[in-house]
């Protein structure tokens, strides 16, 4: 399973869906391993920029940030990506994905 989050610092998942400019993506098999950071090109005054965010995690399964609007959650659908709301510390916001997601799968 490939994770993506949005970051400002690499350490946080800590930014609206809209305002990544970066996304780390992690891989996750039987333990959890770094992939890259991607960085997102957005315009400083436009709003609704989630589907740039989105195009760049097209090989992602998941994508988790802060918050995310409508349009984006279509779109990510539409892309077969499963957004996900959440914040904090990286690790722990991808170890509570993963646990949540191999409890749902036990």
């Amino acid at each position: 399973m490939r994770l993506a989050v949005v970051s400002s610092d690499g350490k946080n998942v800590d930014l609206h869906l809209g305002k990544g400019k970066s996304v780390y993506v992690y891989d996750y098999a039987d333990e959890l391993k770094f992939v890259e950071r991607r960085d997102v090109e957005l315009s400083e005054d436009a709003k609704h920029q989630g589907g740039k965010v989105i195009k760049a995690c097209h090989d992602c399964d998941v994508l988790i940030s802060v918050q995310f609007g409508f349009k984006s959650k279509i779109k990510a659908d539409d892309a077969g990506i499963r957004l996900v709301m959440d914040e904090g510390p990286v690790d722990e916001v991808l170890q509570r994905y993963i646990d949540h997601y191999n409890f749902m799968n036990s």
